[in-house]
C-alpha cells in the first residue's frame, strides 16, 4: 500500500513515496586484439571538444591503443575557418588492462595536452546511470512514454523523482505505474508566490540533469544559476505562429501541412535555447483534430526520448553560442 505524506507548511511539495571505424588505433607492438577473448572487452565512448592543431587524431589514437584498446568508430568536425575540433570515439577495450581510474587520468592528461574545453569518457558498462527527474504538467504523453522506455531499458537513465504542478489522483495510470516501481511523485503548487523552487532544488540537487516533458511552468533565471546543470525541453513546432492556448487547434484551423517537435537545452531566453533534436512530419486535409494532435504528441515523445538518448551517448557537445554539435 502506498503511503501518501501531505504537508501543510508553505511551498512544502505534497509527495507520494512509495516502497520500493572512421580509423583503427594502434596496437601494441607483437599483440593482437584476437588475442584478448571477446568476451574481456567492453564498450567506452569518449568526446572531445578543443582548439583544432595538428596530431589531435593521431594522440587519441594512441592514448587508446597504448592501452590495448581498438577504436571501432570516430566522428570528427572541425567547422570550416573555425579553430576549433570536435569528435566522438567509441572504442573496445579490457578492463584488466585498463582500469576505469587510469582511463580517467589518461584522457584528462590528453584533455590538458591541448587545452580541451571538454574531454569525456563514459562506459556504460562500468559507470552508474544518468541519475533524472522528470518535470510535468496535466498532459502526460511525454511523461507516460519516458516511463515506458525506462521499464524496457531503452533509456540509460535512473528516475529519481517525477514532479509536477498538477495534483494526480492515486488512482491514475501514472501514480500507480510510479507506485509500482518506487518512484516518488511530488506535487508543487506553483500558484504561490516563488512556485517552490528551493524545494524543487532540494528534489533534484542529486540528479545529473533534468527533463520537462510537457511541463507549462518557466522556471526561474534563479533556479537556472543555482542547479547549474542541463536541462532538456520539449514543445510543440507550432511556435511562434500559434501561441497561447490550444495551439493543435489554431494551427489544424489554419490548415497547417507540416507539424513538428524541437527538443532544446533550457536557458533563460524562453524556447530559444540549442537545439538537440527535431522532428517533422506532414498533415493534410483528410486529417481531423483528434488525429492532428495525435500526430503531433507521437512527434513530441519521439523528439524527446531521442534527444535524451542522445544526450546519454555523449552525442551532443556546445557549438558557438546557441548551437549544438550532435553526432
Amino acid at each position: 500500500m502506498s503511503l501518501i505524506r501531505r504537508a501543510c507548511a508553505r511551498f512544502t511539495p505534497q509527495v507520494h513515496v512509495f516502497a520500493k571505424r572512421s580509423f583503427s588505433s594502434l596496437k601494441l607492438p607483437g599483440e593482437r586484439l584476437s588475442d584478448v577473448a571477446a568476451s574481456a572487452l567492453i564498450h567506452g565512448v569518449h568526446v572531445f571538444h578543443c582548439p583544432d592543431e595538428l596530431g589531435i587524431v593521431a594522440k587519441l589514437s594512441e592514448c587508446i591503443a597504448s592501452r590495448g584498446g581498438n577504436i571501432l568508430n570516430a566522428d570528427i568536425f572541425v567547422p570550416e575557418k573555425k579553430n576549433v575540433f570536435y569528435s566522438r570515439s567509441e572504442f573496445v577495450f579490457d578492463p584488466a588492462k585498463w582500469t576505469r581510474e587510469q582511463m580517467d587520468e589518461d584522457f584528462l592528461n590528453l584533455g590538458k595536452t591541448f587545452n580541451a574545453m571538454k574531454s569525456v569518457v563514459r562506459v556504460p558498462n562500468l559507470d552508474p546511470k544518468y541519475k533524472i527527474a522528470i518535470f510535468a504538467s496535466k498532459q502526460d504523453h511525454c511523461l507516460v512514454d519516458l516511463l515506458h522506455g525506462w521499464q524496457d531499458n531503452k533509456l540509460p537513465v535512473d528516475i529519481t523523482a517525477v514532479i509536477s504542478n498538477h495534483d494526480r489522483a492515486p488512482n491514475t495510470h501514472v501514480i500507480r505505474f510510479l507506485e509500482r516501481h518506487g518512484i516518488p511523485y511530488y506535487y508543487m503548487d506553483t500558484t504561490k508566490e516563488g512556485k517552490g523552487e528551493g524545494d524543487i532544488l532540494n528534489l533534484v540537487k542529486d540528479t545529473d540533469f533534468l527533463v520537462l516533458a510537457r511541463y507549462m511552468q518557466v522556471l526561474s533565471g534563479n533556479f537556472l544559476r543555482s542547479y547549474q546543470r542541463d536541462i532538456i525541453n520539449i514543445h510543440h513546432g507550432l511556435l511562434p505562429s500559434f501561441k497561447g492556448g490550444n495551439p493543435s487547434k489554431q494551427a489544424f484551423d489554419a490548415g497547417v501541412k507540416l507539424i513538428g517537435a524541437t527538443s532544446h537545452f533550457v536557458t533563460k531566453e524562453l524556447d530559444e535555447g540549442p537545439i538537440i533534436e527535431q522532428m517533422v512530419e506532414r498533415v493534410s486535409h483528410r486529417d481531423n483534430l483528434r488525429s492532428f494532435v495525435q500526430k503531433s504528441e507521437n512527434l513530441e515523445k519521439q523528439c524527446l526520448a531521442k534527444a535524451i538518448k542522445s544526450y546519454c551517448e555523449l552525442r551532443v557537445l556546445p557549438y558557438e553560442k546557441n548551437k549544438t554539435v550532435v553526432f
